[in-house]
């Protein structure tokens, strides 16, 4: 017999019932717009597989292409590595200088990482293996034995971070272990993530509590203290990579380091905030306290992770506005630097923490879905060919980009001060001419390394039936979390009720579950179902294989041995 389903799925129940979770606002995600405008959501996935396509072309015809090419330097492992450009015509980099060897890991394992979460096989591709040449950014010749932004101390001083600035020391190792999920069988990749977590397990433990430091030497095993300010928020890279491990190996002992890093972050008397790792301890506290019953204060670490309160890398947050018409809220970097100065590589990176974390705390459903509307429609603003051309430093250089390289970032006022003082807010721009005063031609304005970030979105998001509601998947970047049940969340930003078509990536026959309302809202279902979501509410659907049997053990809703809801009554 053959059922077919049309679900009318209402938010009629008040926030205070028992049957519907409370939402929790995020300060400065309520600063944003309701509904971004201009509206245009483009299609993420598409921009990463082009992005994929193009870039990794060794033939690719044009000044400036192409963008990659082969270092056989042969650091830290005999082998050749992909060496690709941080910026458009940086002079610092390709073939020529350097000796090859200056490319970095943000650049190389983003691009990798961003193309596997489109499904695109990087280890196997045209022949090359393009994760197995990460292996070279594992600094073993120097005795650190962790990842690193570049493969020798030799070019460590032309840019990018190398032995002393934490965060890009850390990062990359962040990458690592979201690559290495991706491909676990990959030869030499479980060596080397065991070695980076007994490092940064040793780190925690001489740190003891106290990450205000410049950076941390892995070979000698010190903390470090340099004119750059300390950095104590990469306590939540520390975290996330020993709970990566945790889950991976089973050790104890990186489940303890990881509370050990949680609890320095959490004990910061101000807000941490640095660059890019503060969105992980946040994601760290929404997955901990539901998975080990931890009780790491969330709400402090989203307000910040968005807030722009930082002290040290003053103003460091999300930022949040219209300027001129065009709504720029949800990018995030500076909201000081020239009236706010926002980066396209930040702004995607934040989707891979944020997002997931509903899973675990659905209580910031309508929250991040709104952040994250607005970043994604704002962010397609840093190409060439979706900003108008008055608002562009360099509109006559759009088709050196291909259509898949974008502006490195996006800013009230020109940051070069005597350059570009005509253009009006919103301004795409980059600093790459910055890096090499006189020597970095105009175009190092337009980002390689930012840009390959692009399948962060892609795997992340896809558009609905209703231009604005976006189907955001909470297991795309949920890396080591219990990924087996298809999970999505999809928020109303409109003011009044709209209705949708939700097709779940499942096969099969499948019941739906809300972890908004904590109901099943379909069963049997094979086709898809129709959902009326109330204004600016948000559903959150786990797609389970049909007829799968439920217990509740401890407040938990567990289908199979699989928690799906981590607080149901």
């Amino acid at each position: 017999m053959k059922f077919s389903f049309k679900l009318l799925f209402l938010f009629l129940l008040p926030a205070t019932t028992q049957a519907q979770i409370r939402q929790v606002p995020i300060s400065r995600v309520q600063q944003m717009a309701d509904l971004p405008r201009p509206l245009q959501i483009i299609d993420w996935k598409k921009m990463a597989l082009n992005f994929d396509r193009t870039v990794y072309d060794f033939q690719a015809k044009g000044k400036y292409w192409p963008l990659v090419w082969m270092d056989s330097t042969g650091k830290n492992f005999k082998q050749p590595v992909m060496g690709i450009y941080t910026a458009i015509g940086d002079v610092r980099q390709g073939p020529s200088h350097n000796k090859g060897m200056f490319h970095e890991a943000l650049a190389n394992m983003g691009a990798v990482l961003g193309a596997s979460l489109v499904n695109i096989n990087k280890s196997n591709q045209h022949g090359q293996n393009y994760v197995a040449m990460l292996k070279n950014y594992f600094n073993k010749d120097t005795g650190w034995d962790i990842m690193m932004n570049n493969t020798a101390p030799e070019v460590a001083l032309l840019g990018g971070g190398y032995g002393r600035d934490w965060w890009y020391d850390v990062y990359p190792n962040v990458l690592f272990y979201a690559i290495w999920e991706k491909y676990p069988q990959e030869s030499g990749f479980k060596e080397m993530a065991r070695s980076i977590a007994e490092k940064f397990f040793k780190a925690d433990s001489i740190l003891n509590g106290n990450y205000h430091y410049s950076y941390f030497d892995y070979g000698q095993m010190k903390p470090m203290t340099n004119t750059i300010c300390a950095q104590p928020d990469a306590a939540a890279g520390h975290a996330y990579v020993l709970y990566a491990a945790y889950k991976k190996f089973g050790d104890k002992r990186y489940l303890q380091g990881a509370i050990s890093a949680m609890n320095a972050l959490e004990s910061q008397t101000i807000n941490p905030t640095y660059e890019l790792l503060m969105p992980f301890g946040a994601y760290l506290a929404a997955s901990m306290n539901a998975e080990q019953g931890t009780h790491f204060d969330l709400a402090k670490m989203l307000d910040w992770t968005f807030a722009g309160t930082a002290i040290c890398r003053e103003g460091w947050g999300f930022l949040a506005g219209n300027w001129n018409g065009f709504d720029i809220s949800g990018t995030v970097g500076s909201t000081v630097d020239h009236g706010g100065y926002s980066f396209l590589m930040n702004t995607f990176d934040a989707a891979w923490p944020l997002v997931p974390l509903v899973k675990y705390q659905p209580q910031y459903a309508n929250a991040i879905g709104k952040w994250m509307l607005n970043a994604v429609n704002a962010s397609r603003l840093f190409y060439p060919q979706y900003m108008p051309a008055e608002h562009q430093t360099l509109p006559g250089f759009a088709d050196v980009t291909k259509g898949v390289i974008a502006y490195e970032g996006m800013a009230k006022a020109s940051t070069f001060d005597t350059l570009y003082t005509h253009l009006k807010a919103p301004v795409a721009q980059g600093d790459g001419p910055k890096w090499v005063p006189g020597k970095n031609p105009e175009v190092s304005q337009f980002s390689v390394y930012g840009s390959g970030h692009v399948g962060i979105f892609g795997g992340i998001v896809k558009k609905t039936s209703v231009e604005g509601i976006l189907q955001l998947d909470l297991n795309a970047t949920d890396f080591y979390g219990d990924n087996i049940f298809p999970t999505d969340l999809l928020y109303n930003p409109y003011p009044v009720k709209k209705k949708i078509k939700y097709i779940p990536a499942s096969k099969g026959k499948v019941d739906i579950y809300n972890l908004i309302t904590k109901k099943f809202i379909a069963r049997n279902m094979g086709s898809g179902v129709e959902l009326s979501i109330s204004p600016m509410q948000s559903a959150v659907l786990i797609s389970i294989p049909a007829g799968k049997k439920e217990k509740v053990i401890n407040h938990q809703l567990n289908i199979e041995g699989h928690i799906i809801d981590f607080s149901y009554n």
